[in-house]
């Protein structure tokens, strides 16, 4: 039987190569991309699902709530005690609970040293918990042990080689402390499929110690810089534990000055750990996750393509039914009953379906390695060790196969035998209308995914040039440490005196960078001070800082390093921050008492809002006050024309300046255009995706074209005879088809006209969608279809007409 399907798939190749190509460059090309973004999507919904108890696992979240109660910060962090203290109240719900805090150190080993970004913190428990496995050694006794430290196995090589880890010294050091650590576990390199990849676990005592030891530690609900996850014992609801929090908040933490409950004012959450991944994108997390929303994108992408392909072969087949309508009436005749021929035909589209997803496996395995790392996923296509995607290919083979051939099935085996011997057969009205509904539907997904690309191109150009309110440019940034902050005004001095260094602050955050500083204050407000409810995030400043940045003050004046009062009493706000606490312009702030984090002082300036985060997020109320001891980067504006000299001098001063550390300078407006890669993964996709299905959609349309002009071959010659210009025979022959066309450009702009304005609600500053948009998708999908209908009309309208007689 698929000996006989396969003469007939051969025989007809001969016969139409042409449709035969397209049909399985089609096919082949949507499947291809369908495995592709089937591997992304399975590989983004397979994060942390590798943990042995994933189902029991949950990170604890914090917010804060302003008056109105609307959230103003939602961190992945909560503070130190909240881990102990869950479990201490809660024991009968709770397994184990485990903290980690990420830093970057500089390690060294002999004469080996490298910044490492991925070093963690972490309660001895941490093993009992996650599904981490270890080579050598005992994790928990090694995390117990005040210089413990636990590397990845990838480390162990990198830095001792072939010799064993074990036992072996690293140095650590941060911030000009210098911290000892043995090594006294390997453990297997973490998946990639997971929210967080520690290359090394070292015990949390040095943490502590930093806190000023156990008890002070256990009393600092300020510091969220620990990632909590609660083991929840089998049988529990996290939902019924969470509502328990509230209750624990109140019982730790004070009243605020104003006798609020805290629990009124911030919140504990819990986030089951295979959501983190996807669901999580709040103010701080470990690391960048990824968003469901554009899984539901690439995914919806891949059925759209497979789509259009699917809809070609529905057509081709369908067009040519009268080619095959003989076929069908002598078979009938002979005894043939229509579910026979409903099988033979099914037989042909799965013979063609599967060398189509033989190609596709090939397209696949070639291009899945840029695919990999256009995602930055670890993505494979291997059989051995996934034995079900074998099985996957093969659903979707079938499911394709079912899609794009079951109407030609159904149309062509239901031909009236007597019909057709007599030789008058002609396909329905209503079978040449259900091509034409496939026709407009492949044109307009084609002009949804234009218009998605031009819109994300739009949005992105306008995050990229947007006037943030400050000069982002020619502005590098290097991490800063006691030496640098000790002796800040002598360095300061030595780089201002090197040409092409026009100004230099210190600060402890920089634009690019997230709002998660805030601590509480009041104002004089009718000339009484007011405890503050709402968040205002505080950047503590060189007096330069303003200078340096190019920030506009609008009322009073900047920080001046004459006056030795600012450094201590002096604060400059936002415009944002001057509305949230109720003064009604910028000129009544200056003067204003201003306490905030425990300096009392005076509102000396008021700078114009500008975004110091991404356009992701709007302007919040800040602060600005000189620093003291939290200077932890170095902000330098340097002259374009010279960037590269002074880059060559930095590099040089920096062995002094931070010895060991490695020069890796940042410059602003790179680090907001790193805030946008996501997007600028999104428009690539759109991009690439967009030009296959306009691709197949083409061929599709080239293939109906050219059946059309040679089932109407000799009235073209008649026509031609009769005095018809060529003009006349082009417009006959396209009208048809561009009117299908403009049909699918007009369903496209009102679906994707909501589509683009939902994935534009993500962002607090976006561009609005006009109907320029709208004109350049349809004039590139008229014109590229306009462009092959035409091209197939020409030869026919060009042909010489006796010969088209002739032949007829």
């Amino acid at each position: 039987m698929f000996k006989n399907y396969f003469k007939i798939v051969f025989r007809n190749a001969k016969k139409n190569p042409l449709y035969v190509f397209i049909n399985i460059l089609g096919l082949s090309i949507g499947m291809a991309v369908s495995i592709l973004i089937f591997l992304f999507v399975q590989h983004e919904l397979s994060y942390d699902t590798y943990h042995e108890n994933s189902d029991r696992i949950y990170r604890v979240s914090r917010n804060w709530y302003n008056p109105d109660g609307e959230v103003s910060l939602h961190l992945g962090h909560v503070a130190a005690p909240f881990g102990p203290l869950i479990k201490s109240d809660f024991g009968d719900q709770v397994e184990e609970v485990v903290r980690l805090t990420n830093n970057g150190l500089l390690l060294r080993s002999g004469e080996n040293s490298f910044m490492e970004e991925n070093v963690f913190f972490a309660d001895p428990e941490v093993f009992d918990v996650f599904s981490w496995k270890m080579i050598e050694g005992d994790p928990k006794a090694g995390l117990s042990a005040g210089d413990g430290i636990l590397i990845s196995e990838e480390m162990a090589i990198k830095y001792f080689g072939d010799e064993s880890a074990m036992g072996k010294e690293l140095i650590g050091e941060i911030m000009g402390l210098t911290l000892p650590f043995q090594v006294r576990g390997v453990f297997e390199t973490i998946p990639d499929n997971t929210h967080m990849h520690p290359d090394f676990l070292a015990t949390m005592n040095p943490v502590i110690e930093f806190y000023g030891g156990l008890e002070e530690f256990m009393k600092n609900f300020g510091g969220n810089n620990f990632s909590t996850y609660v083991l929840l014992k089998e049988g529990y609801d996290y939902k019924a534990l969470e509502a328990q929090l509230p209750g624990l908040i109140d019982r730790n933490m004070s009243e605020s000055q104003s006798g609020i409950p805290r629990s009124k004012t911030t919140a504990l959450h819990l986030w089951p750990i295979e959501d983190i991944h996807l669901y999580s994108n709040l103010d701080s997390e470990i690391e960048a996750n990824g968003n469901m929303d554009y899984v539901y994108v690439y995914f919806a992408v891949a059925l759209f393509i497979l789509l259009i392909a699917c809809i070609n072969f529905m057509n081709l087949s369908t067009a040519r039914s009268s080619l095959r309508s003989m076929e069908v009436g002598l078979r009938k005749v002979m005894g043939a009953d229509r579910s026979r021929l409903v099988n033979q035909f099914m037989g042909e589209s799965f013979v063609m379906t599967f060398i189509s997803l033989v190609f596709a496996v090939i397209l696949a395995f070639i291009f899945l390695p840029a695919f990999s790392d256009f995602t930055q996923k670890e993505l494979s296509l291997n059989f051995f060790r996934n034995p079900e995607y074998l099985l996957g290919l093969v659903g979707l083979a079938i499911g394709v196969g079912l899609l794009a051939g079951s109407y030609p099935a159904l149309f062509l085996s239901g031909f009236s035998p007597s019909k057709v011997l007599k030789g008058t057969f002609k396909a329905g009205k209503g079978h040449e209308n259900f091509r034409s509904i496939l026709v407009v539907g492949q044109f307009a997904i084609s002009v949804m995914l234009i218009v998605a690309v031009i819109v994300v191109v739009r949005q992105l150009d306008f995050m990229q040039s947007k006037d943030l309110g400050f000069e982002k440019d020619d502005i590098v940034v290097l991490p800063s440490n006691p030496k640098i902050e000790e002796n800040y005004q002598i360095i300061k001095d030595r780089l201002m005196s090197q040409p092409g260094i026009s100004a230099v602050s210190i600060s402890s955050r920089v634009p690019s960078g997230r709002l998660l500083d805030s601590q509480g204050g009041s104002a004089e407000i009718n000339g009484e001070m007011s405890q503050l409810e709402i968040r205002i995030a505080d950047i503590h400043v060189g007096h330069e800082f303003i200078k340096t940045y190019g920030i506009p003050i609008v009322a009073g004046r900047d920080f001046d390093f004459q006056m030795a009062s600012d450094s201590s009493e002096a604060f400059v706000l936002n415009e944002s921050a001057i509305r949230e606490i109720g003064w009604s312009s910028p000129e009544e702030a200056i003067g204003k008492k201003f306490n905030y984090g425990g300096r009392n002082g005076f509102v000396t300036g008021v700078m114009k809002d500008f975004h110091f985060e991404s356009l992701h997020q709007p302007i919040v109320p800040i602060v600005f006050m000189i620093t003291q001891d939290r200077s932890n980067q170095l902000s330098i504006k340097v002259d374009a024309s010279k960037r590269e000299e002074v880059l060559a001098y930095l590099e040089s001063e920096w062995a002094d300046l931070n010895a060991g550390f490695p020069f890796e300078p940042i410059f602003v407006d790179e680090g907001f255009n790193q805030q946008y890669e996501a997007e600028d993964r999104v428009k690539t996709i759109f991009t690439f995706f967009s030009a296959l299905a306009v691709l197949i959609s083409v061929l599709g349309l080239l293939g109906l074209t050219t059946f059309a002009t040679e089932q109407r071959t000799r009235e073209i010659g008649i026509r031609k005879v009769m005095g018809a210009e060529t003009s006349n025979i082009l417009i006959l022959l396209g009208k048809d088809f561009m009117k299908l066309v403009l049909i699918g450009f007009l369903i496209a702009i009102p679906i994707s006209w909501f589509g683009m304005s939902q994935w534009l609600q993500d962002f607090a500053y976006k561009i609005g969608i006009s109907w320029t948009v709208f004109l350049w998708a349809g004039l590139i999908a008229g014109i590229i279809a306009a462009g092959t209908v035409m091209l197939q009309s020409m030869k026919a309208a060009y042909a010489n007409p006796v010969k088209s007689i002739k032949n007829e």
